[in-house]
């Protein structure tokens, strides 16, 4: 059409213009990803990976599958969960999304073109107009930094999907560990309780026992055997929730894990620096942080356009008269008159949503304060009561049950207060490892709260 021709000049100037301020935005090659396999590899020291293709699919399977060869480590198990899970792949989509809003910032708004045409006995009244909305393109470079940040924001939240995926599987993998070996022990239990009532049962056949005596071994016995049931139950649910967020469907047949727990460390690390950690290091404020940068440009940009926010201008030319004629040219300008709405009600919504986040801010600084000093506090009290349990209970059980070993021998006790003993002893091992496993996730909340992300179910642990 010979009007767009006509005008391209006019438009270039235009789109020159905001091409200067808003820059020209492409897509990446990894859609933003580069950045987020980078710090997952910082904060957590495992690979992640988008698989976006067949190719990237194969290879998170084969290195999966010389995985679960083995028997599953903690950290194996991270790894597991972080190539294969779902929930995070979907999370990844979220990078396409946001940089699709972010090219699209860079973009310049399209122009609009009117034709006008009229005409009565020869007589023409023809108007052309292309005209580009002037505050969308004086608007683009802080709608385009606003997407920038929004982008980096993204990428940290993506970052926090792998954080709490690592510490909800090394949680899940410690309490499905502890309820293997806790089944194991309370089996033991139970064995050495239905000794016990076996052996009541003929005391009391023998004419040696009442029915009182036998009644409380037979009691010691089915409660054992109760134990063990819940024990196992336990265990069921651990595998599969552990199953889970390792994206097997095949619950805890399909994967193995470690015969035992991790030991206790000789001591526990030094209290972290919480202001440090707590204002520099967690990724949960940072992404507040851009939150109210964006925020900010936000509401210098509502300040800036709070008059006039419509301002449609271009170049035009009318005839007027028989075709004969030649068009005359010029140009428009639309703009919004600022009478009944001057924009303050704009001006001070933005200013109250601005200072809604400082305070969200000021506020979540605190309760990462807290938070972390409160998993430290967790993690430090969950090291000492095992130790206790392993340096001072445990010996004292086992030195008691020696003893009494010896008295059996010299007949100076009968083999019911061994059997007492021995299940005593199974017991506080049972115990021990309840306590080695709360220290190990304890630990692992406590290396999640310094990276970003509170303890979860605080109350109930």
């Amino acid at each position: 059409m010979n009007i767009l021709t006509k005008y391209v000049p006019h438009c270039c100037v235009l789109c020159l213009g905001a091409l200067a301020l808003s820059g020209c935005t492409q897509f990446s090659r990894d859609g933003g990803f580069g950045p987020v396999a980078r710090a997952a590899d910082e904060r957590i020291g495992k690979e992640v990976r988008w698989t976006r293709t067949p190719e990237e699919r194969s290879k998170s399977a084969r290195q999966i599958a010389e995985l679960l060869a083995r028997p599953l480590s903690v950290e194996d198990a991270v790894q597991v969960a972080l190539l294969g899970n779902g929930a995070l792949q979907a999370a990844f989509e979220e990078l396409c999304i946001s940089e699709a809003d972010l090219v699209q910032s860079g973009r310049l708004p399209n122009p609009s073109f009117t034709f006008r045409h009229a005409a009565s006995g020869g007589i023409y009244d023809i108007e052309e107009t292309l005209s580009i909305n002037v505050i969308s393109l004086l608007a683009a470079p802080y709608l385009h930094r606003a997407e920038e940040r929004r982008f980096r924001e993204v990428q940290n939240a993506v970052t926090l999907d792998i954080v709490q995926l690592a510490e909800r599987t090394r949680e899940a993998y410690y309490v499905a560990l502890a309820a293997t070996q806790s089944v194991r022990y309370r089996e033991q239990v139970q064995a050495a309780a239905e000794a016990g009532a076996e052996l009541a049962r003929r005391m009391r056949a023998a004419g040696n026992w009442n029915r009182l005596d036998e009644a409380r071994e037979r009691g010691f016995y089915d409660d054992a055997s109760l134990e063990v049931e819940r024990a196992r139950l336990a265990e069921s649910l651990a595998h599969e929730n552990l199953a889970q967020l390792l994206a097997l469907g095949a619950g805890s047949g399909s994967f193995r894990l470690a015969d035992r727990l991790p030991d206790l460390p000789a001591s526990v690390e030094a209290a972290p620096d919480v202001e440090k950690t707590a204002l520099d290091g967690r990724i949960d404020l940072a992404m507040m942080r851009a939150g109210l940068e964006a925020l900010s440009a936000n509401l210098h940009l509502t300040r800036a356009t709070r008059v006039v926010n419509v301002l449609d201008a271009g170049p035009t030319r009318v005839r007027q008269g028989p075709s004969s004629d030649p068009y005359e040219t010029g140009y428009q300008v639309s703009l919004e008159i600022p009478i009944f709405d001057t924009g303050a009600a704009r001006v001070r919504k933005a200013e109250a949503i601005y200072a809604r986040a400082v305070e969200q801010f000021r506020q979540a600084a605190i309760d990462a304060r807290a938070e972390v000093r409160r998993a430290y506090a967790r993690y430090r009290a969950a090291h000492e009561i095992a130790a206790r349990e392993r340096d001072e209970i445990l010996p004292l059980r086992q030195s008691i049950a020696r003893e009494d070993l010896k008295r059996y021998d010299a007949s100076q006790i009968g083999v019911f207060d061994l059997l007492a003993d021995a299940r005593a002893e199974s017991t506080g091992v049972d115990d021990f490892i309840q306590s080695l496993r709360d220290f190990w996730i304890a630990k692992s909340a406590l290396d999640t709260a310094l990276i970003g992300l509170p303890p979860r179910n605080d109350e109930a642990r």
